[in-house]
């Protein structure tokens, strides 16, 4: 019988109240509910194409701005990643997934290495998407892969429409997170020389 690869994160300051749960072998099921209606479709996106189910309830000091939202709600879906996913062993450990989105096109590519590592070459200009500053697009990834000791590479390509571009972003990242976590038929154990990731 397998193991559950799930994960439950708790998260709470003096700016945010968080918590969040995933199921790496869902159907990309979501229920969303962090105050920000543009990162909940982001998130939903996310959900949807890397087929992990994705509970999220966050309280933000909205009055602020959804900075500390968005950026807190990264680090729990990355400490939920490496919760789920334990030693690693047998996952595939590398994706990534060129993505088009009208006159967008980006890349992203991530190894779950277990080292922390973001490259971010995603131009956006600090335009209001409702609530969310589009740069914190940027935030959420840095985050997620600080918290996940994940090696993350994010390159737009070209586009001019910041939702498109953002969007590009988080599904490319999501279909490159679905092939990472996958377990691979052909592995066994742990995928690094190291015997350890």
């Amino acid at each position: 019988m397998s193991v559950a690869r799930t994960a439950q994160i708790q998260r709470e300051t003096a700016e945010t109240k968080i918590s969040l749960g995933l199921n790496l072998d869902g159907a990309g099921q979501a229920q969303l509910a962090t105050g920000i209606g543009f990162f909940d479709h982001m998130l939903n996106l996310l959900a949807r194409h890397s087929l992990i189910d994705l509970d999220v309830e966050a309280q933000g000091d909205l009055h602020v701005d959804a900075h500390h939202t968005v950026e807190d709600v990264g680090i729990c879906f990355g400490k939920a990643l490496t919760q789920a996913l334990g030693d690693k062993a047998g996952i595939r450990r590398y994706g990534s997934a060129t993505l088009p989105m009208d006159e967008t096109l980006v890349t992203s590519a991530l190894d779950l290495s277990g080292r922390a590592f973001c490259v971010w070459k995603v131009d956006l200009p600090a335009e209001m998407l409702g609530a969310f500053n589009a740069p914190l697009a940027e935030e959420f990834w840095r985050a997620a892969a600080g918290a996940a000791l994940m090696n993350l590479h994010v390159i737009c390509h070209h586009g001019r429409n910041s939702h498109h571009i953002i969007e590009a972003t988080f599904k490319a990242t999501a279909r490159a997170l679905r092939q990472a976590v996958e377990l691979d038929p052909r592995g066994g154990g742990v995928p690094s020389t190291k015997g350890v990731l």
